[in-house]
C-alpha cells in the first residue's frame, strides 16, 4: 500500500429505496463522503446492494443514480481502483459499469492480501445457514434462462417487478436477528467454519446484514466484520495497512 493511503469498504447503499432517509438524500451524503476521503483512497470496495434494484437491458439501464455513478467514474479517471460486488438486490449488474466506467464487478467471494493481511471479501448472501426463500430467490435470479426471459419484458414493467422482489427480499430478512448475536449470526458461523479449513484469514468482510460490527473469532486473531448500511447507519470500513476499523460518516448537510 502507498504511504498515507487506505483501503475503504462500504456496503448496502440500497439506492432507489426510500427508508428513514430518502434515496436521493442518502446518495448526496455518499458522494460527499467519497469527496472527503478521495485523497486517502488506495482502493474502494463497494460490497454489494449498492442499488436496491438493477437490471441491464441491452440498450437500457435503470434511471437515476447519476450522482454516485458520476463520482465513481471520476475516481476511475483519477486512477483509483473501484470494485463493486453484486449483492442479492443488484445481482443483475452485468457489463455496463465495466465497459462504460472501467469498474470491476465481482460476483463471487474473493480473497485479497493487503500488507500481508489476508481478507475474505463477499457480500454475504448465500453463505452459511440462510432462509430458504433467500436461497430460492438467489438460484432463480442467477438462472441465465430466466434472465433472458426477463430481458424480453418492457423496462417499465420490469423495473416494477424488480421493486416488488426487492421489497419481498427485504421482508424475508425479518427472520434474521435484529441485534448482533454471535451465537446465532450465520456469517459468524460461516467464518468459523471457513477458518477450520483455512486458518490464515485475518479479516472476513461482509455487507448484507446492515449491522455494523467487528467481532473477534474463536482463534483469537481473526475478525468477522459487517460493514453496516447507508440506510440508517452510514458506516464504512477502512484498512490503514495495519488495522481495520469501522467508522461512521459525517452526516453532511445537503
Amino acid at each position: 500500500m502507498s504511504k498515507g493511503k487506505k483501503i475503504f469498504f462500504a456496503s448496502d447503499f440500497h439506492l432507489g429505496y426510500d427508508g428513514k432517509f430518502s434515496g436521493k438524500y442518502r446518495e448526496k451524503i455518499i458522494v460527499k463522503w467519497l469527496n472527503s476521503i478521495e485523497k486517502e483512497i488506495e482502493a474502494l470496495y463497494l460490497m454489494g446492494d449498492i442499488f436496491d434494484y438493477w437490471f441491464e437491458y441491452k440498450e437500457v439501464v435503470p434511471r437515476g443514480f447519476t450522482l454516485l455513478l458520476g463520482k465513481l467514474h471520476d475516481l476511475r479517471l483519477k486512477g483509483i481502483p473501484v470494485f463493486i460486488f453484486t449483492g442479492n438486490h443488484d445481482m443483475w449488474l452485468f457489463d455496463y459499469l465495466e465497459k462504460e466506467m472501467d469498474i470491476s464487478i465481482i460476483r463471487k467471494p474473493v480473497i485479497k492480501v493487503f500488507n500481508n493481511k489476508k481478507f475474505f471479501l463477499a457480500h454475504g448472501d448465500g453463505l452459511g445457514k440462510v432462509p430458504l426463500l433467500d436461497k430460492i430467490m438467489k438460484m432463480a435470479f442467477s438462472n441465465r434462462v430466466l434472465q433472458w426471459m426477463f430481458a424480453r419484458i418492457h423496462p417499465n414493467t420490469g423495473i416494477a417487478i424488480m421493486k416488488f422482489f426487492s421489497n419481498l427480499s427485504r421482508n424475508s430478512h425479518s427472520v434474521y436477528e435484529k441485534e448482533f448475536n454471535p451465537e446465532k449470526e450465520f456469517l459468524v458461523g460461516f467464518a468459523e467454519s471457513y477458518l477450520a479449513k483455512d486458518a490464515s484469514i485475518d479479516y472476513f468482510v461482509f455487507g448484507h446484514r446492515h449491522i455494523p460490527v467487528q467481532y473477534k473469532l474463536s482463534n483469537g486473531k481473526s475478525f468477522m466484520i459487517n460493514l453496516g448500511d447507508w440506510i440508517e447507519n452510514f458506516t464504512y470500513g477502512v484498512f490503514d495497512g495495519e488495522h481495520f476499523s469501522i467508522n461512521k460518516s459525517l452526516k453532511f448537510k445537503v
